[in-house]
């Protein structure tokens, strides 16, 4: 069937059809899976939010930042293939007969259960930072870092509910000590205090430039020593796992800080100042939490050291950041614990 005059006419007035991938055609070659379903993904960064709200005078319209690039380049797929087979070993391994809770490690009973408290509160501040993302990219990277909070909580209920406890008991145990535990309260005071930064900046150089590295390694590299010293092997690579993806979560934010500098030097000094004001009320509530280990960290010495290697780990992802402020405070003594 030939076409009329006319439709031949209609035809050659209109524009060639544009490819999906249109805002990537400059590149010259076949973009990645990543590139397509990351770039140009948010309208608000030059048209704005469609709804105004008092929230948005902590949002400053910046461009590009398309530029910034996960290392590990996930996509929604990406993501789910990858924890894919973390997840089918840890089902394995929870598969397992229950045996009786080790006697050395019934602190962390109360501590683990008012951990879901700290972990939700992180999660929520990834989500508010995956919101007001200035580009795609970031919002997609900080959303799946709220996902992966969510995971460890519950990979850490299941270890919870074999340990033969009542669920109600744990539930109350945990809610008790982030209430009303003293070891606790400096740890939510500094969540709660994260969950009411509005500026967006300052968020996320606060959850994952200073609170995390401290967080996470405490909790997903000292305690899977304590859970392999006492044959806990369920609970040793629950936490192990868990910390695999605190490393993700710091490489992407050295990306961000990396690609700040570049675009703007001044950024640098700005982010170092807000590290200065958030590692002393981090240091100070993650050293208060030590000694709620009971006898796990048997003495004053054990937490220093374990304080030493905290500290030391948050240098080391600073200076990759290239956030490592001059102030840096002293060590604390071991009779400060």
């Amino acid at each position: 069937m030939t076409s009329s005059p006319r439709e031949i006419r209609v035809a050659r007035a209109l524009p060639p059809a544009r490819r999906t991938y249109w805002c990537l055609e400059s590149s010259r070659r076949k973009p990645t899976d990543y590139e397509i379903t990351s770039t140009a993904l948010l309208y608000y960064p030059e048209r704005g939010f469609e709804v105004d709200s008092p929230v948005l005078r902590h949002y400053v319209p910046a461009s590009g930042w398309d530029a910034f690039r996960d290392p590990a380049a996930l996509t929604y797929a990406g993501y789910v293939a990858e924890r894919r087979d973390q997840e089918a070993f840890l089902d394995r391994l929870l598969e397992r007969p229950a045996r009786g809770l080790v006697p050395a490690l019934e602190p962390l009973l109360g501590l683990l259960s008012a951990l879901r408290f700290a972990l939700h509160g992180m999660q929520m501040a990834a989500a508010y930072i995956g919101a007001f993302a200035p580009s795609g990219r970031i919002a997609i990277t900080a959303a799946l870092q709220a996902a992966d909070e969510l995971r460890r909580i519950q990979r850490i209920c299941q270890w919870l509910s074999r340990s033969g406890r009542p669920s109600a008991e744990l539930d109350a145990l945990g809610r008790e000590l982030w209430q009303q535990g003293p070891a606790l309260q400096p740890l939510r005071r500094l969540v709660e205090e994260l969950l009411v930064v509005y500026d967006w900046q300052q968020a996320l150089v606060a959850l994952s430039g200073v609170i995390k590295p401290l967080f996470d390694r405490l909790w997903f590299e000292q305690a899977v020593s304590l859970a392999e010293r006492h044959d806990d092997e369920i609970l040793e690579k629950i936490l192990s796992s868990l910390g695999d993806d605190g490393l993700w979560h710091e490489t992407w934010f050295v990306a961000f800080a990396q690609l700040a500098a570049q675009r703007e030097p001044a950024e640098t000094e700005k982010m170092q100042a807000q590290v200065l004001a958030w590692r002393p009320r981090a240091a100070s509530a993650l050293q208060a939490l030590l000694p709620a280990f009971d006898r796990l960290l048997q003495d004053d010495g054990a937490r220093a050291y374990v304080w030493r290697e905290l500290d030391s780990a948050l240098s080391a992802h600073l200076g990759r950041a290239g956030l490592l402020a001059v102030e840096v405070g002293e060590a604390p003594r071991a009779d400060s614990f």
